[in-house]
């Protein structure tokens, strides 16, 4: 199951535009509010050169690309923590992705109407993120409430005194407007948060919806939300969802032409989706041979049984070893054979830390 990203933002900001574009998928978008009520969910394929420099090279029969999954969600509005607008429902949308793409409107236009009444990116962001604390907070509070009770004997045990902890940190940071992605939790507290699924502990990006004219320079909008991301930490990407609407309409040749009239390399959601990937923390390796070439999410620092365990279970139970080079060698020597005789294929053992680019054969028996 690939790993996903909501997309979320103000109603009428360009959410269900952007993933129309980004999925070739129908979500309907209109010029007014909730005009989502249902998350669409499209998967989308993770541009990537280097599967068709191997396919090129290994000559397989069949070249399957690594996947991510986007999800549309519909547009929250203030007090959407206690329900407005359908926010409860929305919030756990949310809750149930691994990653937040955060659409911001960047760009005036008086035919597109906006829910606030003006385009204020700062303000629009302050709205859903105070949305996204509270409803946090609430969980967190149920939940510390409970285990404080817990917690008062003496001989307390030490998994109480350790989850007690994490909720008062969590709960003291999200009262003072932190999100929880920036709590600095023991290795010992982390276990017992992972099942609250708190919105403001996922990671998240800043999609800055512009005009075809802030693709290219900034604008008084573009520049508060980068001013704010990186205060935050975070990332921006500007897109101009009504210009990738277009893109996504032409066919591959007629889209390089269309980009180069531009001066663009790539259109904005090539961008998008290596952001929401290096947003994830995630890299690619490859299997590789005449039948299939074919590339595989998994998380940075993954070790070499629990990167076989994504193509199958059975992988990982019964890992011997894998055979592994680099795919930059195979680019520099021209095949596998060559590889080989200038020793750079290896077999790694249990520990090893799959590599990005790796191109691996996984040994194993159940």
């Amino acid at each position: 199951m690939p790993l996903n990203c909501g997309i979320v933002g103000l109603p009428n900001v360009g959410k269900s535009t952007i993933f129309n574009a980004l999925t070739s998928a129908k979500a309907q978008a209109a010029n007014y509010p909730f005009c989502t009520i249902d998350p669409n969910t499209g998967v989308v394929t993770v541009p990537d050169q280097r599967l068709a420099k191997i396919s090129d090279l290994i000559k397989p029969k069949s070249l399957v690309p690594t996947t991510m999954e986007f999800i549309d969600i519909a547009g929250l509005v203030e007090g959407a923590s206690k329900g407005e607008g359908l926010g409860n429902q929305f919030l756990g949308h949310i809750r149930a992705t691994d990653a937040i793409c955060h659409v911001v409107r960047c760009f005036d236009d008086p035919e597109v109407v906006h829910v606030a009444g003006g385009v204020n990116p700062l303000h629009d962001i302050d709205i859903i993120n105070t949305e996204l604390l509270l409803a946090d907070l609430e969980t967190v509070e149920k939940r510390h409430t409970k285990v404080e009770k817990l917690n008062k004997p003496a001989n307390a045990d030490h998994k109480i005194k350790a989850e007690f902890a994490a909720l008062s940190k969590l709960k003291e940071a999200l009262e003072a407007g932190k999100p929880a992605r920036t709590v600095d939790l023991t290795d010992e507290e982390k276990p017992y948060t992972r099942d609250l699924f708190l919105i403001t502990a996922k990671p998240q990006l800043y999609v800055a919806n512009v005009d075809e004219s802030g693709l290219t320079t900034a604008n008084p909008y573009t520049e508060a939300v980068e001013k704010r991301a990186a205060e935050e930490g975070s990332q921006v990407v500007r897109i101009c969802g009504a210009l990738e609407a277009e893109i996504a309409q032409l066919e591959p040749a007629e889209r390089t032409e269309f980009l180069e009239s531009l001066g663009l390399k790539e259109p904005g959601l090539d961008r998008l989706i290596h952001s929401a990937y290096r947003l994830l923390d995630l890299i690619t390796y490859f299997t590789a041979g005449v039948q299939e070439v074919r590339a595989w999410t998994i998380r940075r620092g993954t070790k070499a049984p629990g990167a076989a365990g994504v193509i199958h279970s059975d992988f990982e139970k019964g890992f011997i070893k894998a055979d592994c080079y680099a795919s930059a060698d195979l680019f520099k020597y021209g095949s596998e054979q060559a590889v080989k005789e200038a020793g750079l294929l290896r077999s790694e053992g249990k520990e090893y830390i799959v590599k990005d680019g790796d191109i691996l054969f996984f040994k194993f028996n159940v």
